[in-house]
């Protein structure tokens, strides 16, 4: 089936996208808009992003000493992309938004991931913009975040440093007030930054007329030292040009100078960065400091960054499950048309019978199988998160209350899942093509190396599982568990047929294994052997996740089309081979093995 097939079997069908038309703010929508602007995003994805996959993979960006140089067919794509509208899809009208669900605008840029994930950033300026509404003031609201839905800015988020990656309480970039008026900028709060910046994507280029760069920086104190830990961070918009209140160019370049590029593995289409902040190459009037507008309060940067971190998460996730698809859709082509050995049993014995196409041989079944099963359970998953998002935003009281709460025992999954499962697609597709696979004859090999960052990106793999044990299942006394627990009940309660009553049994039983785990998990007084064991915790409970989330779109696939048949036997494959491996994830959790814990130093 089509990747178009799957995406409106989803949301008209399963997520029955088209009752948010019920709600004042999408009253002005109909399928008709929904499917125009999916027609649309599919095009401009076939047109401006597939065909260009490998050029932007082979032609990795370059710095000329002055600029950085990228492929025409990046500032082809990007400019197709703007013009499409879909940078401000989710916002008000008024400000030249569609108010189009996020559902909608979710489904509708998978079509870009699947056709080339790295030649365009966009969600970063789209996620830079919106914090900017939620948090900035109303200057910073019409100066930075409008000019990036109207795709004349593009943005960033600056968070790593090269001496402290992933531990944020330990970065040293610091902001001083700019003079004794500093608080009187129309702009914001005026401060000067000092420090380097790492792995910042899109940190430099020329598709825009300028970049917006949001920076975490510490404030020093009264004494003149910075305050240890997270409570001291703060957040800052720093333009790559100074622009004045009305987000006019003046002209004059902000002391924020390219150090140098990264060259990855996959993504070879995204420059990714090395940012130095106010290292003296570009100084107006004298000045020491990359200028920079605080945004919020001081100290707040971390609670208003996690605004655009949570959004980039479900981007992540929706990019490696698209990059699955990517390379499912592929390999399902090669088996099609491939021909090699024979049936086996005494018919495939004679030599002289032609030979079969790879499709027909249990075990490249089985690996399309896992594909599918991957791939379109975790779209299915992304979805049901961006249905959350819309919930949060425009449903009830009630609606609100269960969306902000699922999403937040959910949003480590929709990330981290199918980083790790697409990433397994993405291998069991070159395995299907075997040598040929390995080789730049064929994608797949592109799809696992744009894939593999997915697992870092965005909160490392051992993160997104220390915050989900440690934190998210832990909030206010298990909520999101409980009413996580309530959809997978209801789900096993309309489950009637034999193999669906089966289902729901193993559904139940492993729900119920990984609650036992989770409470056993921090029995004891040592919170560092609690999470030493959080990666098969994650596991356990994304595959858990997963069965429910198949199970529920059987439930909606009772015809006997093809597509119907393709996703019962998905879910089928989910149930006999997939979920009965939480058992040994949740093992180790519930006896807090310590062996990887107790490892000596030494013994490595």
């Amino acid at each position: 089936m089509s990747l178009r097939h799957t995406v409106d079997f989803l949301l008209y069908q399963w997520l029955q996208v088209e009752r948010l038309q019920a709600r004042p703010r999408f009253a002005d929508h109909s399928r008709d808009t929904f499917d125009a602007v999916l027609d649309t995003c599919e095009r401009i994805a076939r047109e401006k992003y597939a065909p260009f996959n490998r050029t932007v993979d082979t032609q990795e960006p370059q710095f000329d000493g002055e600029k950085v140089v990228l492929p025409a067919c990046t500032q082809d794509a990007l400019n197709a992309y703007a013009a499409s509208g879909m940078l401000s899809a989710a916002q008000d009208y008024d400000i030249g938004g569609m108010q189009l669900p996020y559902t909608v605008e979710a489904a509708a840029n998978a079509f870009f991931a699947c056709a080339s994930v790295s030649i365009g950033a966009s969600m970063l300026t789209v996620a830079n913009a919106n914090l900017l509404m939620a948090h900035g003031s109303e200057v910073q609201r019409n100066v930075f975040a409008l000019n990036q839905f109207n795709g004349r800015f593009a943005g960033t988020m600056c968070l790593s440093e090269p001496q402290a990656g992933s531990s944020l309480s330990d970065i040293t970039t610091r902001a001083t007030p700019d003079g004794d008026d500093h608080a009187n900028d129309a702009l914001g709060p005026r401060y000067r930054l000092k420090g380097n910046k790492m792995w910042i994507s899109t940190g430099d280029h020329e598709l825009t007329e300028n970049i917006v760069h949001l920076v975490l920086a510490k404030i020093p104190g009264p004494d003149g030292k910075l305050i240890a830990g997270t409570k001291g961070i703060s957040l800052f918009v720093v333009p790559k040009h100074l622009v004045n209140a009305h987000g006019e160019l003046t002209g004059e370049r902000n002391d924020v100078s390219l150090a140098g590029l990264n060259h990855k593995l996959g993504w070879r289409g995204t420059v990714n960065t090395l940012l130095n902040f106010g290292e003296g190459r570009y100084s107006p009037h004298g000045q020491s400091g990359a200028m920079g507008y605080l945004v919020g309060q001081p100290g707040e940067g971390l609670r208003c960054m996690f605004h655009m971190m949570n959004e980039a998460r479900i981007g992540v996730g929706l990019a490696a499950t698209m990059l699955g698809l990517a390379g499912y859709q592929a390999s399902l082509d090669y088996a099609l048309t491939r021909t090699q050995g024979r049936p086996v049993g005494p018919a495939g014995k004679n030599p002289e019978m032609p030979a079969v196409r790879l499709i027909e041989h249990a075990d490249i079944k089985r690996m399309l199988l896992a594909q599918k099963a991957y791939g379109e359970g975790a779209l299915a998953l992304g979805l049901f998160g961006a249905r959350l998002v819309d919930e949060l935003h425009t449903g009830d009281a009630h609606q609100q209350h269960e969306a902000q709460w699922l999403l937040e025992v959910l949003t480590p999954i929709i990330k981290s899942w199918p980083s790790e499962w697409c990433l397994e697609a993405n291998s069991l597709a070159i395995q299907i093509h075997g040598g040929y696979g390995y080789t730049r004859d064929f994608p797949v090999e592109q799809y696992w190396r744009d894939n593999r960052l997915n697992m870092i990106h965005e909160g490392t793999h051992g993160i997104q599982a220390m915050d989900l044990l440690g934190r998210k299942v832990l909030l206010k006394d298990g909520l999101g568990l409980q009413l996580l627990a309530q959809r997978i009940l209801d789900t096993c309660q309309r489950s009637v047929s034999p193999t669906e009553h089966a289902q729901s049994q193993a559904l139940q039983q492993a729900w119920s294994d990984l609650m036992q785990a989770t409470r056993e998990a921090w029995q004891g007084n040592d919170p560092a052997l609690s999470l030493a064991n959080a990666v098969p915790y994650m596991q356990a409970f994304g595959h858990t996740v997963l069965a429910w989330v198949w199970l529920d779109v059987s439930l909606a696939s009772q015809g006997d089309d093809a597509a119907s048949v393709g996703r019962r036997h998905a879910c089928q494959y989910f149930f006999n081979y997939e979920l009965p491996k939480t058992s040994a994830w949740l093992q180790v959790v519930k006896s807090q093995d310590a062996t990887c814990a107790h490892m000596p130093i030494d013994a490595f």
